[in-house]
C-alpha cells in the first residue's frame, strides 16, 4: 500500500472490536478504536480519518446519531462510512444509509468481505486522480475533489451519493437502471437493495434542493438525471488545471 490509510473502528464488543483491528492493521492500514459513541465523534472530529467502521449499536451516542453529527460537520462530512449492524431486516438498513453511512455489512460477517469492503470504498473515495468538472444545468461535480454543487452552493454529499450523481450525470440524459447505478457507485461484488439506490437518490433530491425535479424517475427502470432548459443534458468540460 502506498500511502498508509487512518481507519477509525467503532465498536463496543470488546473480542469483536480487537479482532477487526488486528485484521485491518495486518492488512496494512493505521488503525484507531473508539468504544462509545460520544468518544468516537470526539476522536474523528479531531483528526478525520480516511474511513469510518461504525458499528449501529453502541453505548452513549447510538451509531445513527454517530454518523448524522459526522455528516453536519464540515470537517467528517466526506469521510467514507461503514456501518456494521446485527439488523439485517432492511429497515434497519435504509436508517444507516439515511443517516449517511456509504455501505453496509451485517453481522456476523467474514473479515475477508469486511476487509473487501474496506478496500472498495477506500478505492472509491481516492478515485481516480481525474481532474475533470462535470456540468449539468446549474450542477457541478469536481472529479477531483470529490466536490459538488448547485446553483453555486456546496452539496454536502456522501462518496456514495456523489458517486450516484456523477454516474447519473455521465449518462446523458438517458436512464440508468439501478443494476448499472450500484455497480458504477458500489463496484463489483457488493450486494444492495433496489432500496439502498432509493434512499440515496431520496437524499441527493433533497440536496439538490428546488432542482431535485432535475432527476426522473423511470418506474421499474431506474433514474436519470436531465437540465430542463437544455436538449442536450449532459457535458462535460475539462478542468481549467488539467494538461497545464
Amino acid at each position: 500500500m502506498s500511502e498508509q490509510k487512518h481507519i477509525v473502528v467503532v465498536e463496543d464488543e470488546a473480542d469483536l472490536a480487537e479482532l477487526v483491528v488486528y485484521n485491518l492493521n495486518h492488512a496494512g492500514y493505521q488503525v484507531r478504536a473508539a468504544r462509545d459513541g460520544q468518544a468516537a465523534v470526539e476522536m474523528i472530529t479531531r483528526t478525520p480519518p480516511d474511513l469510518v467502521v461504525l458499528d449501529l449499536m453502541i453505548p452513549r451516542v447510538p451509531g445513527l446519531e454517530v454518523a448524522r453529527q459526522l455528516r453536519i460537520n464540515p470537517r467528517t462530512a466526506s469521510v467514507p462510512i461503514l456501518m456494521l449492524t446485527a439488523r439485517s431486516e432492511e429497515a434497519d438498513q435504509v436508517m444507516g444509509l439515511k443517516a449517511g453511512a456509504d455501505d453496509y455489512v451485517t453481522k456476523p460477517f467474514s473479515m475477508k468481505v469486511l476487509l473487501a469492503r474496506v478496500e472498495a470504498l477506500l478505492r472509491r473515495a481516492a478515485g481516480g486522480g481525474e481532474s475533470q468538472v462535470l456540468e449539468v444545468g446549474l450542477v457541478l461535480a469536481d472529479l477531483g475533489s470529490h466536490e459538488a454543487s448547485v446553483g453555486g452552493e456546496p452539496m454536502r454529499l456522501t462518496l456514495t451519493e456523489f458517486r450516484l450523481l456523477v454516474a447519473l450525470m455521465r449518462a446523458g440524459g438517458k436512464v440508468l437502471s439501478r443494476d448499472d447505478m450500484m455497480y458504477t457507485a458500489m463496484g463489483p461484488g457488493v450486494m444492495v437493495t433496489a432500496r439502498t439506490i432509493d434512499v440515496h437518490i431520496a437524499a441527493i433530491r433533497k440536496k439538490l434542493g428546488g432542482h431535485g425535479d432535475m432527476i426522473r424517475t423511470a418506474r421499474g427502470v431506474g433514474y436519470s438525471l436531465v437540465d430542463p432548459s437544455d436538449a442536450q443534458p449532459a457535458r462535460a468540460r475539462e478542468d481549467a488545471g488539467r494538461g497545464a
